[in-house]
């Protein structure tokens, strides 16, 4: 009989998403702190081997839906290889990658081919000279190039992602949902949350997911849409048009009682909930040399540690220990 992952909670684990790198080409503001320049040891990353390996225990225990993170994935090399080991294992439905699209435009075709089920890019505005603010340095273009070569692959659905950030990218909303519609993607706008260089500009910055759709809605009539690929956010439809935009609200409204998800970090740690620093080191269990069956059963006891929710506040900030970039997005 196949063991499902169920907390204590009754919550039912079915997504896992997978770090791959702790680089990244960019530098986001909302995602890596100006002070965090350490990095991963070759040695302490997972291999591709173990990182396989762990997927399929997660498969074995009913997880379904996986997303390759950073960093940014495309950085790791051979990333390609990996995605065709996992898209092969037994009992994974949906394997779905986010990145920067800076180096899309490269694999784009590849990765498809490889078994690439989705992609989700971030885009937090059209203008090069905000970009290269938002990411320190980074070329709009490049991004651009890699959404179009990932939409001429016939990748689909993609997702844009943009994280709204008060005084900076909000007054771009409507050109974001114009973008998407010119280019047949979905588009989710989340809450930034208060981490980085971010956190400690934490309410002036800050803009709720209501506030944001309440925006959106001064241009279009907007429809409420199921949700797909697992995911937290709140789907609606564009009247009159195909696309969909999503809404992701870290900070105020909460989704831990419907949480499905754990995160695998670059470095072999398994981490029970974003917010909190509850986690676990599966790359030493996996290197003393232990079987499939004695790792499951780790696991499914881990996952009787996940938090009942997470601690996330706009006033206090987020009790993390670990930049964005380190712990996997």
């Amino acid at each position: 009989m196949k063991q499902f992952l169920i907390d204590k909670y009754n919550r039912k684990i079915n997504y896992i998403r997978v770090s791959v790198t702790d680089r990244c080409d960019l530098k986001c503001i909302y995602c890596i702190p100006t002070d965090s320049e350490r990095h991963s040891t070759r040695r302490a990353l997972l291999r591709f081997e173990e990182i396989v390996r762990i997927i399929r225990c997660f498969a074995n225990m009913g997880v379904r839906h996986v997303r390759i993170t950073g960093g940014e994935p495309l950085v790791r090399k051979g990333i390609v290889s990996l995605i065709e080991q996992i898209s092969h294992i037994d009992g994974i439905d949906d394997l779905a990658m986010t990145t920067n699209a800076t180096l899309l435009s490269k694999y784009a075709r590849d990765l498809k081919d490889a078994g690439l089920k989705r992609v989700n890019i971030s885009l937090d505005t059209l203008k090069p000279e905000k970009f290269k603010l938002i990411s320190r340095g980074g070329n709009l273009e490049d991004v651009l190039k890699g959404i179009n070569a990932i939409i001429d692959a016939g990748l689909n659905p993609v997702n844009l992602n943009s994280v709204v950030i008060k005084g900076l990218n909000d007054s771009e909303l409507l050109d974001l949902v114009n973008f998407s519609i010119k280019n047949n993607t979905n588009i989710r706008f989340i809450e930034c949350m208060p981490v980085g260089h971010i956190g400690s500009l934490s309410r002036e910055r800050f803009i709720s997911a209501k506030e944001i759709k309440s925006l959106i809605e001064k241009y279009f009539t907007l429809e409420p849409a199921p949700s797909f690929g697992g995911g937290p956010a709140s789907y609606f439809h564009i009247k009159g048009e195909k696309i969909k935009v999503g809404f992701i609200s870290p900070i105020t409204q909460h989704f831990c009682e419907s949480c499905n998800r754990v995160r695998l970090t670059a470095e072999g740690i398994l981490r029970l909930c974003l917010g909190q620093n509850a986690e676990i080191d599966l790359r030493d269990y996996i290197r003393s040399g232990i079987g499939d069956e004695t790792l499951q059963e780790i696991i499914a006891k881990a996952v009787q540690n996940k938090p009942q929710s997470h601690q996330f506040s706009i006033e206090e900030g987020i009790p993390i220990e670990k930049p964005m970039s380190m712990i996997g997005g």
